[in-house]
């Protein structure tokens, strides 16, 4: 597919304003969150959530979810996207949203040269348009891994973004790290595994949940996903 033949003129240049407009809006309100982040995690829940608006629109029914891409080229990042891309694609589907569909790699590097992307950086012309036409999709999900510790005590990065795949607007974003140093972080793991957690000792009732980064990175993502607008 060549991605030369999008559209052209002004159409063109209002969805790129409108992208960068949804992108810019929603990046400068997740920031602004980090920033006054002043609380100490309570539960082991996510701090780093932009929704807008609070529930899905009912014409948004599935969603184009890229693959995992790593925030930088360090090789237990690529391993770490490697191991948990099917693991978050699981939890979507288990968040039941909205229909998920994952995009090929291998077509995405086809059509516009890379096998993932983040959504920060400059995207090609009518990527969001290659998307609707070929998965039908009404919104597309960016996703980063943004930091990898895949031994105890274990620590998993995400950086999501849901974009309305017609307009490019931001509907939600959500960035954050897990760390099972944290006491909360991992207890709410503990509890994700079904276990009973001791809080009166630093005790590994589950050893799955604390030594395998595919469960822990089903707690952590499913945690992430459950920020999601409602339906």
């Amino acid at each position: 597919m060549n991605f030369s033949a999008s559209l052209a003129g002004t159409n063109k240049a209002r969805r790129r304003r409108v992208w960068r407009a949804g992108c810019l809006a929603g990046l400068i309100a997740l920031s602004t969150i980090a920033a006054v982040a002043q609380d100490v995690r309570k539960s082991g829940q996510p701090e780093n959530v932009f929704v807008y608006p609070a529930k899905l629109s009912l014409d948004l029914r599935r969603v184009a979810v890229l693959p995992l891409a790593p925030c930088s080229a360090a090789s237990d990042l690529s391993e770490g996207c490697a191991a948990l891309d099917p693991v978050l694609f699981e939890q979507l589907v288990k968040a039941k949203r909205f229909e998920a569909v994952a995009v090929d790699p291998v077509a995405l590097r086809s059509a516009t040269g890379q096998t993932s992307w983040t959504g920060g950086e400059k995207l090609p012309a009518d990527f969001l348009g290659f998307l609707r036409r070929e998965y039908d999709c009404d919104a597309v999900l960016f996703v980063e891994l943004t930091s990898y510790r895949a031994y105890a005590p274990m620590a998993i990065g995400w950086r999501l973004k849901l974009a309305d795949a017609r307009s490019g607007q931001i509907i939600w974003a959500a960035d954050d790290v897990f760390d099972a140093a944290q006491p909360e972080i991992y207890g709410a793991s503990q509890k994700f595994a079904g276990q009973k957690v001791k809080w009166h000792v630093w005790h590994q009732e589950n050893w799955l949940a604390a030594n395998s980064p595919r469960q822990f990175g089903a707690y952590s993502a499913a945690a992430l996903l459950d920020t999601l607008p409602e339906r």
